[in-house]
Parts: structure tokens; sequence; C-alpha cells
């Protein structure tokens, strides 16, 4: 099997053990922006589209900076090869006409969503499916806090995620929760948001975003942000006879109090879980539950005004 990758950074490596772990003898290949990179053990460095097409790929992996992605798909849809696209798919809405050209193309794609993998959420998506529950209200928050994201000695002010040109900004690094929320509720009817970047971290992207989701029968309120440092992941799903809460962080899930489900698998085991199914649908040559059009409907919640 060969693999290209483009965007040879940390997500990227974390895919690289993935895919090392689920195929020993793959060949993967990067696609590098200059040839002052540096290299990786293991993978073969190219440096031009001409040197690309010299070569036959099963698929490649788009993960560079969320402001190259439409172009860099525009790129790779040149190959006709299926696409494995980090989230998100992109930081505007005018990906809409290259998102309409891959599908025309009938290629395979499959944008990141890791989540979706968890063990607690895919526990709730089973228990919701499986019951007459009436949902009357949805809660979801992510709060976390920038500067401990690269580690110490890391300026986060520096970093792509408080950058807005670069596609920084919590609405989009956290798009997570609004893809999960797509993934158990589908698309609503309405959305309004609010954004700012007033908080004491100083930067220019968006560090808090504030979603209302509208669906027939209720709402989904979701709040993300940059700058709390004791992190909080949950979803709560309030009921009429009961509440459904899910720490994300903990991967577990309780019943009106009490612990219904837990796991000890950690997001990290995701990216495996993901990289297994991306190359089962490549296998028996079936679309993926993510593909670049729904993604494109989780970007459209995310950004529409």
């Amino acid at each position: 099997m060969n693999v290209l990758i483009v965007g040879l950074g940390s997500i990227a490596r974390k895919h690289i053990a993935a895919l090392r772990s689920l195929e020993p003898e793959v060949q993967i290949y990067a696609l590098r922006s200059t040839r002052f990179s540096n290299s990786v053990d293991g993978v073969t460095d190219l440096f031009s589209m001409k040197e690309v097409e010299e070569y036959s790929f099963d698929f490649a992996i788009i993960s560079n900076p969320t402001s190259e992605h439409q172009k860099t798909i525009q790129q790779m849809g040149v190959l006709n090869i299926p696409l494995f696209i980090e989230k998100p798919l992109s930081h505007q809405l005018d990906v809409k006409e290259t998102v309409v050209e891959i599908e025309r193309k009938n290629v395979l794609t499959y944008v990141a969503c890791n989540l979706r993998f968890l063990d607690a959420l895919l526990f709730t998506k089973q228990y919701i499916a499986g019951s007459s529950l009436r949902i009357n209200e949805i809660n979801v928050y992510c709060g976390s806090y920038l500067p401990s994201w690269r580690g110490e000695g890391v300026d986060y002010t520096m970093n792509y995620s408080a950058i807005p040109e670069l596609g920084g900004g919590v609405h989009i690094d956290l798009i997570h929760e609004i893809d999960y929320i797509y993934w158990l509720c589908g698309t609503p009817s309405y959305t309004q948001r609010i954004f700012s970047c007033s908080s004491s971290l100083g930067i220019k992207s968006y560090d808090y975003a504030n979603y209302c989701l509208c669906y027939d029968d209720y709402h989904v309120s979701i709040i993300l942000n940059y700058y709390r440092r004791d992190a909080r992941r949950s979803l709560e799903i309030v009921c009429e006879g009961e509440t459904i809460y899910v720490d994300l962080l903990e991967n577990c899930v309780s019943i009106d109090g009490e612990i219904a489900f837990r796991s000890s698998q950690r997001i990290a085991d995701t990216y495996q879980l993901q990289l297994a199914y991306f190359l089962d649908c490549l296998r028996v040559g079936k679309p993926t539950f993510n593909t670049i059009t729904d993604a494109y409907n989780v970007l459209q919640i995310c950004l529409e005004s």
C-alpha cells in the first residue's frame, strides 16, 4: 500500500502511527512545501506534483493547515484517489465548488472527526436510537486552555489556532462538537451564533463561540472556548423522563447521576479506529459516514451567517 501525506505535522504523525500499526508494510510518501522541511524516518519526501504523479497511491491524507485544505483537495482531485481529510474541511464556505467537483468525480472521501469513534458517544448514539426518549434540550460544552495545547516554551499567540488568516479560531478548532451533534441529530432547521475574542488570552482569532441549533422539538446549545484551565468536555441530553450526561474526557455516561457506561479507551485510540474504518470502506468501495459533503454541511452550521 502506498499512501501520500500532505502536511507532516503533529496530527499527521498520529495518522502515520495508526497506519503503520494497521498496515506494517505501508509505504508512506509526503509532499513537502520546502526542501528545508525536517524529514521523518520511513517517509519518502516529494517536492512537486510532478514527482507525485510518478507514483501510484492508494489514498492521500490531507493534514496541512486548514487554510491550505481547499488548494490541496483540488491538487489531489487531479489524481482521482481516495482522500482522508483532517478536520475541518476548510475555514471558509467558498470550498463548495471544490466539494461539488470531488463528488462529481465520485472520489471516496472521509473527513476525520475521530470523536465519532469514542466509546461514550457510540454508547449514547445507540442508547438514544434504541429508546423512545423525548428530548427537550441538549447542552454541549468544550473548554480548554490554548496556551497548554503545544507544551511549555511554545508561544501560543504564534500558533495557527490564534491566527484567523491560517484558519484558527475555537469555532474551527473544536468543530468536533458541531460534527457529533450533526451525527447524532442531523441538520438543524436554523442556527444562531455568537463569536468573540475578548478574553484574557489576547489573541485575534475567536476564543469563544456560542451556538444555538434549532430542531423541530428541541434546541441544542454549544459553547466552545480556548481559555478554561480546568478542561471540560461534556454532552448533556435533557429528556422528559431522564437526563443523560456524557463526560468525553473520562469516556463515561451517567443517567440521572448514576454511571451507565464507562470505557478505558483513550481518545488517542480513536485515531486507529477511524483509520481502520476508512481502510475498510476503501477495500469494499463503500461511502464513508462523513464524506466531503457531510463535512461541508457541518461547516455551514459552523460558519454560515
